[in-house]
Parts: structure tokens; sequence; C-alpha cells
């Protein structure tokens, strides 16, 4: 690694490395973290005491996490003027595995967003998203048991990118005019406009990380979600391009909707993984009515934005949800839900979300012993209806605590 400029590294634990396409995790692997944003710190605290703990228990101490402060967003800016620091960014690189809690995307100039800019800095091509319920938790809908889907969403292609001129500027005015010259495109003159790139190499990725994760995993099937009814050659192309790859490098392991009522009586035959594909639009509305039909979503960046949302929502809401930004080694997992500045320093909120997160963390590293611990610790706390305020005004005979004093109830039922 270059040398930093601004940040020390632990003295302590030594870095993760990648052998052979594969990770090499010492039994102190130095992991940067980002507190976050507005209640980052809080809910930072809480689930690293809970990952600690896990890891102990599961160990006996012969594993540990040293854990290294990288910076970005209004701690940053406020310390190194920049909301971004090439430390940050060099130091996600060295490590391999790093964590972070929400951040403020800045307003007006800069980047769009904090997370985006990550994701495309370090090429963190999949946004995965694995949710699913606890019972004890409340949610909107009479049987959020029969949500159990992980979403792999597209992280570096589509809209996200940032394609796009804003109305009335000399960009668009030239892309405009050009587009109606060389392709007959009708476009209003007061238009804002934007291209949505989407390629055969990023959709193959990202499908080949989900039929992967699908076949580790032991999952029944993985859904193309796409909008190419519409649009043909992005969403469209999409759809194929996944296809094409499951017919390419999985052939052995897939199976189709078609195939299956062709050739294997309408049943998938026992082992082989069903890959499917549902329209965008008809995919909401199937998700919230018979959820048990999906397992493994893939789908691009706009869609599974919605999509990741929405199906939180059943589970008691994106508190809930984790995520990972994943490339075929590199990860950064994080809270998926906003800083909720209001509540900044109130030991109140839902650690829930960055702890999944580091849920997923812990299971990139293969701890899975320690990743099984804090689950088995958030089952019993939900049954036992310990839950911070944002869950305890929805129940009835909840204990609402704090956001410490939930992790601590996690850990005592991690034992």
């Amino acid at each position: 690694m270059s040398a930093l400029e601004t940040l020390t590294p632990p003295k302590e634990g030594q870095r993760i490395e990648i052998n052979n396409g594969r990770l090499t995790v010492p039994n102190q692997p130095i992991i940067p973290f980002i507190e976050g944003d507005g209640t980052g710190p809080d809910i930072w605290r809480a689930s690293q005491r809970i990952f600690d703990a896990a890891v102990r228990l599961a160990y006996g101490g012969k594993r540990r996490v040293v854990w290294f402060e990288v910076y970005a967003g209004e701690k940053a800016n406020k310390s190194f003027g920049s909301w971004l620091p090439e430390d940050t960014l060099r130091a996600f690189q060295h490590y391999v595995i790093g964590i972070k809690g929400p951040l403020t995307t800045p307003v007006g100039g800069g980047f769009r967003s904090l997370n985006v800019a990550l994701r495309q800095l370090l090429d963190l091509y999949a946004c995965v998203r694995p949710v699913r319920w606890f019972e004890g938790v409340p949610s909107p809908v009479k049987h959020p048991e029969w949500v159990d889907v992980v979403i792999f969403r597209e992280n570096s292609e589509d809209i996200y990118v940032g394609l796009e001129h804003p109305s009335q500027s000399p960009e668009a005015k030239k892309l405009i005019e050009f587009v109606r010259k060389e392709f007959g495109w009708k476009v209003r003159d007061d238009a804002g406009v934007g291209l949505k790139p989407m390629s055969p190499f990023g959709t193959k990725r990202l499908v080949r990380k989900a039929l992967r994760y699908a076949i580790e995993h032991r999952r029944k099937s993985v859904t193309i979600v796409h909008k190419g009814n519409i649009m043909k050659y992005t969403e469209g192309a999409f759809r194929e391009w996944g296809y094409e790859l499951a017919r390419e490098e999985f052939g052995g392991q897939t199976v189709t909707w078609d195939d299956v009522q062709k050739q294997h009586g309408g049943k998938v035959p026992a082992g082989k993984i069903l890959i499917q594909d549902y329209i965008a639009d008809v995919t909401f509305q199937h998700l919230l009515t018979r959820p048990k039909d999906f397992d493994v979503i893939a789908t691009g960046n706009l869609n599974g934005d919605y999509l990741s949302d929405a199906v939180a929502a059943q589970v008691g809401g994106i508190g809930m949800a984790p995520g990972g930004n994943i490339s075929d080694h590199h990860a950064v997992f994080e809270a998926t839900h906003g800083t909720a500045p209001k509540y900044a320093g109130l030991d109140k909120v839902n650690p829930g979300s960055l702890t999944l997160s580091g849920v997923m963390m812990l299971e990139q590293l293969g701890w899975n012993e320690a990743a099984d611990t804090i689950i088995k610790g958030m089952e019993k706390t939900f049954k036992q209806k310990v839950v911070t305020y944002d869950l305890a005004r929805l129940m009835d005979g909840a204990k609402e605590v704090k956001t410490s004093e939930f992790a601590t109830a996690v850990i005592d039922n991690m034992a």
C-alpha cells in the first residue's frame, strides 16, 4: 500500500490477503470502519460491541477484529477538508474488507452521493441485500415470515452512473441536437437528458455472483428482474445477457422455466437452480402478495434500489435491512438507512441494519460461527420484545430500550 498521509494503521493485526482468487483471513484481521454521520456513532458503538462479543464467544479469544477508523462524510470534511479523503479509499483497497455507518450526502457541488462514489471508485459492482424477518418484529403484512430474499443489485451501470445534463444547459442542447439529427429522436428543447448504460460485462458479472451465491447457499432460484418490455436494448438486454451467462457457465446447475415445463413435467429437478425472469412492476406486486416465489434476485441499479427498500418494509423497515457492496474480492458493508440527524447522540435508534451488515461481513471473512452467534442473540432479543423506539411504538407489550441497551441485550442473549 502506498503510504497513508493522514491516517496511522494499527500496530497490531494483519491485512487480509487475496491468494489464488480467494481470501486468506488472519486470526486478527485489520478492518477499516467509518462510524458514519448523524446517528452513525451511536449505532456503530452498539454494533461494534456486538461484533467483538460474538467473535470472543465463538472462538474463545483465538480470533479478534483489529478495528481501524477511517473517515468520510461530515467528520472527514471537518477534520481533513474532504468529504472522501484519498486515505480512506487507500485503506479500503489495501485491507480488502470494511464496514461503514450512514453518511450524509453533500448538498450542492461535489459527490452526488458518498455511497455511490465509494462503490464506483472501488468498483464494488454488486450491492447485496439479504432481507428476512425476525420473529417479534412488527410488520405491515400478514405473513412477513414468507420473506427470505437476497437481492443482487448491479452497482456500476444504469442511471446511477450520473451521465446526465440539466435542462437548458449547453451540453443538453448539444446532445438533443445530436440525437435528433443522427437518430431522429424526438426530445423537447427544454429537457434534461441522460444516458442509461447497461453492458454484457456489467450484467454478466452481477448475474455470475448471484448464481454462485445461490449455489453456495443452496438456494432454489435466481430471478432476473428487468423492464425489458419497454427498454429493450438496456433492460431487455440485461435479461438476455443473464440467461446467456447461466447457459454458458452454469448450464449443468441451472434450469429455465421453459425447460421445466417441456422436459420435467412442471417440476424443478432436484439439485437444479431455477433461473427465471420477471418484469419489474410485476415483481413489486408479487414480492408483496407471494414473496415465497422469490429467493435470489439479480437486477439493475434502479430496480434494485426500489425493490430492496420495498421488501425491507415487509420485515420491519430499512432499519432491519443489511447491505454489502462487493466486488470479486473487496467489500464494504453498510447500514442501508439514512443518518437521522435529529436523533444524533441520543442513544435512541435501532442499530439492526448495521449489526446485520456486520453479520454479512463476518460471513465474508468465513467466520460463520460468529455470524450465527449474533443472529441467535438478535432472534432471542426480538422474541423478548426488547427493542428500540422505532419498533416499540408499533408493538404491544414491548420493552423500549436505548441503542446501547439493545446491544447489551443481544450480547446477553448470545450465550
